[in-house]
């Protein structure tokens, strides 16, 4: 008889965003019981948890607003105990601003943050020592508003996605420099082999405007060769790739935006989006789910068993089996306007 997916995960806990709550939400994993809530700063984005110092780092982007449509960009990351679900710090990293992406490398004790940039620096990435939770660098990225970063098991690579730059920037980040320019259409999320051999992008990025001129760019995910940061291939999808995420078994999974026709808008109104999942290593198309309105974070269980995507139009989070493809359950996560559900964190029982 199968195991069931949710076996063995009693004391394991799910942290999510909910980026007008402006809150942190935890549920049970083995249950989905909600836990407790916390309140944080406005407009959180994304979540990363320490396993070493058993933190979970929450970066708030902008005083309201989105990319691009926002009243000022923050300078703030809140630190929270998962444990005990309590604000631990909130780290100002100013004159740096808004910081999105967030990436761990535990073995070194440094956390990556991307962030914007201004009339006088390109964007770049922040350098956190977790340990003392203060910044101790900066590598700029050469372009305007890196979002997404990610590095290799080694802490010795990173990827930094860019909306309108058409290229990733790549970085060395034992030297602390930009070394080389992926050339992609506009990107959203990425997610990196554990051999570090290949980056895998999101292109071209969701434009949320009219139609562009000329033929656009054909959607999916784009696979960088990491030895010479070049294209190598395309896992194409019917929609626009937001969150892309590679599991530990070795599924990648992509969160597609999906439209449908409105007589009352040029752009059309959102439809239920779709999880879309690949093999990394052979590339086939695995399968897909409807999920909820504009995926915009995947995250899963340690064991690969179980994903999670959170849908910020719908403030839904979908609990899915990867080994069936069926979905478990649906979380409705608290929002005060029209953003609700968006970074995602699994948080291991302490052991």
């Amino acid at each position: 008889m199968q195991q069931s997916p949710r076996a063995g995960r009693q004391g394991d806990v799910l942290a999510v965003v909910s980026q007008t709550g402006p809150t942190v939400s935890f549920f049970d994993a083995a249950s989905d019981q909600h836990l407790g809530t916390v309140d944080i700063l406005a407009e959180p984005h994304e979540l990363c948890f320490d396993p070493t110092q058993r933190l979970l780092w929450c970066a708030s982007a902008y005083h309201s607003g989105y990319y691009h449509a926002n009243s000022g960009r923050r300078t703030q990351l809140t630190v929270i105990d998962p444990d005990t679900r309590r604000v631990v710090e909130v780290v100002d990293i100013a004159p740096e601003h808004g910081p999105h992406g967030l990436a761990l490398d535990a073995a070194r004790g440094r956390l990556y943050v991307s962030v914007e940039g201004s009339a006088d620096r390109p964007g770049g990435v922040v350098v956190i020592d977790t340990q003392t939770r203060r910044p101790i660098g900066r590598i700029d990225t050469d372009a305007p508003g890196p979002h997404w970063f990610a590095i290799d098991a080694a802490g010795t690579t990173g990827y930094a996605t860019n909306k309108e730059a058409p290229f990733v920037s790549v970085v060395d980040l034992e030297k602390g420099v930009l070394t080389a320019k992926a050339e992609v259409p506009g990107s959203e999320g990425l997610a990196v082999s554990p051999d570090g051999a290949y980056a895998y992008v999101a292109a071209p990025y969701a434009a949320f405007s009219g139609p562009a001129d000329g033929e656009p760019p054909a959607t999916g995910i784009r696979v960088v060769d990491g030895r010479t940061a070049s294209v190598t291939g395309l896992l194409p999808t019917d929609g626009t790739v937001i969150p892309v995420h590679l599991t530990s078994t070795g599924k990648l999974l992509a969160g597609e935006l999906r439209m449908a026709p409105d007589p009352a808008s040029e752009l059309g109104r959102h439809a239920p989006g779709r999880l879309t999942v690949f093999s990394a290593a052979t590339h086939e198309r695995l399968g897909e789910l409807e999920v909820g309105l504009c995926p915009l974070t995947i995250t899963s269980s340690p064991d690969g068993r179980i994903g999670y995507v959170s849908s910020i139009l719908s403030s839904t989070v979908d609990i899915v089996d990867l080994e069936t493809l069926e979905r478990l359950a649906r979380l409705d996560i608290p929002r005060r306007g029209e953003s609700g559900a968006h970074g995602l964190a699994y948080v291991p029982r302490p052991a």
